[in-house]
Protein backbone atom coordinates (compact mmCIF):
# COMPACT_ATOMS: atom_id res chain seq x y z
CA UNK A 1 0.00 0.00 0.00
CA UNK A 2 2.96 2.10 0.45
CA UNK A 3 4.26 1.91 -3.06
CA UNK A 4 0.31 2.69 -4.08
CA UNK A 5 0.56 5.51 -1.99
CA UNK A 6 3.51 7.09 -3.55
CA UNK A 7 1.30 7.83 -6.63
CA UNK A 8 -1.08 9.54 -4.61
CA UNK A 9 0.38 12.49 -2.50
CA UNK A 10 -1.63 15.66 -3.98
CA UNK A 11 -4.37 15.89 -1.25
CA UNK A 12 -7.36 16.51 -4.73
CA UNK A 13 -5.83 13.33 -6.04
CA UNK A 14 -6.29 11.55 -2.36
CA UNK A 15 -9.77 12.97 -2.27
CA UNK A 16 -10.92 12.15 -5.20
CA UNK A 17 -9.48 8.68 -5.27
CA UNK A 18 -11.50 7.94 -1.69
CA UNK A 19 -14.53 8.89 -3.64
CA UNK A 20 -13.47 7.08 -7.28
CA UNK A 21 -12.24 3.92 -5.93
CA UNK A 22 -15.23 2.24 -4.05
CA UNK A 23 -17.79 3.73 -6.67
CA UNK A 24 -15.50 1.55 -9.54
CA UNK A 25 -15.54 -1.55 -7.30
CA UNK A 26 -18.90 -1.08 -7.11
CA UNK A 27 -19.88 -0.65 -10.51
CA UNK A 28 -18.00 -3.38 -11.36
CA UNK A 29 -19.97 -5.52 -9.06
CA UNK A 30 -22.84 -3.92 -10.60
CA UNK A 31 -21.88 -5.12 -14.39
CA UNK A 32 -21.06 -8.32 -13.46
CA UNK A 33 -24.25 -8.76 -11.37
CA UNK A 34 -26.38 -7.46 -14.28
CA UNK A 35 -24.74 -10.37 -16.85
CA UNK A 36 -26.81 -12.76 -17.80
CA UNK A 37 -26.91 -16.32 -15.33
CA UNK A 38 -25.58 -19.72 -16.74
CA UNK A 39 -26.44 -22.40 -14.91
CA UNK A 40 -27.72 -19.92 -12.00
CA UNK A 41 -23.80 -18.17 -11.56
CA UNK A 42 -23.68 -14.94 -10.47
CA UNK A 43 -20.78 -13.71 -12.62
CA UNK A 44 -19.73 -10.91 -9.48
CA UNK A 45 -19.26 -13.68 -7.84
CA UNK A 46 -16.86 -15.04 -9.70
CA UNK A 47 -14.67 -11.98 -9.29
CA UNK A 48 -15.80 -11.42 -5.69
CA UNK A 49 -14.57 -14.81 -4.78
CA UNK A 50 -10.79 -14.53 -6.14
CA UNK A 51 -10.46 -10.86 -5.12
CA UNK A 52 -11.34 -11.82 -1.05
CA UNK A 53 -9.16 -15.05 -1.25
CA UNK A 54 -5.66 -12.11 -2.60
CA UNK A 55 -7.13 -10.07 0.39
CA UNK A 56 -7.06 -13.34 2.69
CA UNK A 57 -3.65 -13.91 1.25
CA UNK A 58 -2.62 -10.65 3.04
CA UNK A 59 -2.85 -11.61 6.54
CA UNK A 60 -4.75 -8.36 7.37
CA UNK A 61 -8.18 -9.67 9.54
CA UNK A 62 -9.48 -6.23 10.16
CA UNK A 63 -9.11 -5.16 6.30
CA UNK A 64 -10.28 -8.41 5.46
CA UNK A 65 -13.35 -7.66 7.33
CA UNK A 66 -14.00 -4.22 6.28
CA UNK A 67 -13.91 -5.48 2.64
CA UNK A 68 -16.42 -8.57 3.05
CA UNK A 69 -18.74 -5.68 4.57
CA UNK A 70 -18.09 -3.57 1.72
CA UNK A 71 -18.35 -5.96 -0.91
CA UNK A 72 -21.24 -7.15 0.96
CA UNK A 73 -22.52 -3.74 0.51
CA UNK A 74 -22.51 -3.19 -2.63
CA UNK A 75 -23.68 -6.55 -3.56
CA UNK A 76 -27.00 -5.66 -1.79
CA UNK A 77 -27.32 -2.30 -3.70
CA UNK A 78 -26.49 -4.51 -6.62
CA UNK A 79 -29.39 -6.46 -5.75
CA UNK A 80 -31.95 -3.73 -5.05
CA UNK A 81 -30.95 -2.14 -8.20
CA UNK A 82 -31.06 -5.10 -10.01
CA UNK A 83 -34.50 -6.05 -8.92
CA UNK A 84 -35.88 -2.30 -10.08
CA UNK A 85 -34.19 -2.61 -13.40
CA UNK A 86 -31.76 -0.07 -13.46
CA UNK A 87 -28.52 -2.11 -12.21
CA UNK A 88 -26.64 -1.99 -15.54
CA UNK A 89 -27.29 1.72 -16.58
CA UNK A 90 -26.09 2.99 -13.23
CA UNK A 91 -23.18 0.70 -13.24
CA UNK A 92 -22.00 2.27 -16.37
CA UNK A 93 -22.34 5.21 -15.64
CA UNK A 94 -20.82 5.16 -12.46
CA UNK A 95 -18.17 3.55 -14.28
CA UNK A 96 -17.51 5.94 -16.78
CA UNK A 97 -17.88 9.64 -14.18
CA UNK A 98 -15.41 7.27 -11.73
CA UNK A 99 -12.89 6.77 -14.02
CA UNK A 100 -12.87 10.11 -15.84
CA UNK A 101 -12.39 11.57 -11.86
CA UNK A 102 -9.72 8.95 -11.46
CA UNK A 103 -7.78 10.10 -14.42
CA UNK A 104 -8.45 14.23 -13.46
CA UNK A 105 -6.89 13.12 -10.06
CA UNK A 106 -3.86 11.75 -11.54
CA UNK A 107 -4.01 14.68 -14.14
CA UNK A 108 -3.54 16.68 -11.07
CA UNK A 109 -1.10 14.99 -9.44
CA UNK A 110 1.25 14.75 -12.37
CA UNK A 111 1.64 10.69 -12.27
CA UNK A 112 0.37 7.83 -14.55
CA UNK A 113 -2.08 5.65 -12.71
CA UNK A 114 -0.28 2.82 -10.20
CA UNK A 115 -2.30 -0.03 -12.00
CA UNK A 116 -0.36 0.69 -15.11
CA UNK A 117 3.03 -0.78 -13.85
CA UNK A 118 1.25 -3.51 -12.38
CA UNK A 119 -2.29 -4.64 -12.19
CA UNK A 120 -2.47 -5.51 -8.56
CA UNK A 121 -2.67 -2.15 -7.83
CA UNK A 122 -6.52 -2.21 -9.52
CA UNK A 123 -6.87 -4.80 -5.80
CA UNK A 124 -4.78 -2.96 -3.75
CA UNK A 125 -6.54 0.68 -4.31
CA UNK A 126 -9.90 -0.23 -2.00
CA UNK A 127 -7.08 -1.09 0.70
CA UNK A 128 -5.85 2.32 0.45
CA UNK A 129 -8.73 4.09 0.82
CA UNK A 130 -10.38 1.99 3.72
CA UNK A 131 -6.78 2.31 5.65
CA UNK A 132 -8.28 5.76 5.43
CA UNK A 133 -11.33 5.28 7.35
CA UNK A 134 -9.88 2.42 9.33
CA UNK A 135 -7.02 5.85 10.56
CA UNK A 136 -10.02 8.14 10.88
CA UNK A 137 -11.78 5.09 12.98
CA UNK A 138 -8.56 5.22 15.39
CA UNK A 139 -7.60 2.01 14.10
CA UNK A 140 -3.18 1.52 14.20
CA UNK A 141 -2.37 -1.03 11.57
Amino acid sequence: MDEYGVDHTHPTNKLIHKICVPLIMFSIIGILWSLPRWNSINWALVLIIPTLLFYISLKKTVMLVLMIIQTFLMCWISAVLYGQGILLEVSITVFILAWIGQFVGHKIEGRKPSFLQDLSFLLIGPLWVNRFLLQKLGWKE
